[in-house]
């Protein structure tokens, strides 16, 4: 049974505490793609790939499911100076 969105950010926000969250289906609404950007004070203090591994492990059985997962983990003060630097252009988050 392919992972959906909701069952997905519900994954995150159960596993860990969550200041922002987005999912997005990548795969045109199979299932099978996720992004996602989660900011959450949990991440202070950890590297980005100890931050990537935490939230692997956390969705182990979820991502076992999918064809492709990417994450972006922030701070919440890194969030806001990533839109901040985001802000107006093309692409962001």
């Amino acid at each position: 049974m392919p992972v959906n969105s909701a069952d997905l950010e519900a994954a995150i926000r159960k596993a860990i505490a969550v200041s922002h969250i987005e999912v997005e289906d990548q795969s045109s609404g199979c299932g099978e793609s996720y992004a996602v950007v989660i900011v959450s004070e949990t991440f202070r203090g950890k590297s980005t790939l100890a931050r990537h591994r935490m939230v692997n492990d956390l969705l182990r059985n979820e991502i076992a499911q999918l064809h492709a997962f990417s994450q972006k983990t922030f701070t919440p003060e890194q969030y806001q100076s990533h839109l901040a630097s985001t802000e107006g252009s093309v692409y962001s988050a």
